[in-house]
């Protein structure tokens, strides 16, 4: 076989192999999908959601219990997506207490997939001042690696991040997507310190 040839056969694969990633990517899009349920065990009325959902009383009275079908979705305990915030992923919620929730899920927000770098600076104060760093893996403790005394403000370049309040991934979290966070403060969360943060990986 020729050069030419080899050349055309791999130019055809690798086409082949960037349209089979865009359809799976647009595929798992669509297929990303969450069931409420007003009462415990799946019981009751339901709705199910496949995008943001800034406050759950439009469908529901309460909402008790869900299943995650596919992908990944942040849960809140107010409405527009403020008070505490949960991360759940595929898989069956029989009660809000099973994730740590001690009320009503209020609103709920969508992870989209995501498949490339991850980037993220920290800063140690408000409006991007004081020390930084750039994030690009999970670091568990944020303060013993960099020395950095506080962490209050975040610019999140690329992929999408959950942030918690304590070392190695634990404490309440916070849903991190690309945008600038000028303050914890002003995003309702005054006094919360950031201590770990962890990129969301979960595939459809």
């Amino acid at each position: 076989m020729k050069q030419s040839e080899f050349t055309k056969i791999n130019f055809i694969k690798g086409q082949l192999k960037a349209i089979s990633k865009s359809v799976h990517t647009v595929f798992c899009f669509f297929l990303l999908q969450i069931i409420f349920y007003e009462d415990r065990n799946f019981q009751g009325r339901s709705y199910e959601c496949m995008s943001d959902c800034s406050d759950m009383s439009t469908y529901l009275s309460r909402c008790t219990s869900c299943r995650v079908e596919s992908g990944c979705f942040m849960v809140y305990d107010r409405p527009n997506y403020m008070g505490n915030q949960y991360f759940l992923r595929r898989g069956e919620y029989s009660d809000y207490n099973s994730f740590g929730m001690s009320d009503s899920i209020r609103s709920c927000r969508l992870i989209p997939q995501h498949r490339g770098t991850y980037r993220m600076r920290i800063y140690e104060r408000e409006n991007f001042q004081g020390q930084s760093h750039e994030l690009m893996e999970d670091c568990d403790n944020i303060q013993d690696r960099y020395r950095m005394s506080d962490c209050q403000s975040c610019n999140v370049m690329d992929g999408h991040w959950l942030m918690y309040e304590q070392p190695h991934y634990r404490g309440r979290m916070m849903y991190m997507r690309p945008g600038e966070y000028r303050s914890m403060r002003d995003m309702g969360y005054s006094g919360m310190r950031l201590c770990s943060a962890r990129r969301i990986m979960d595939s459809c």
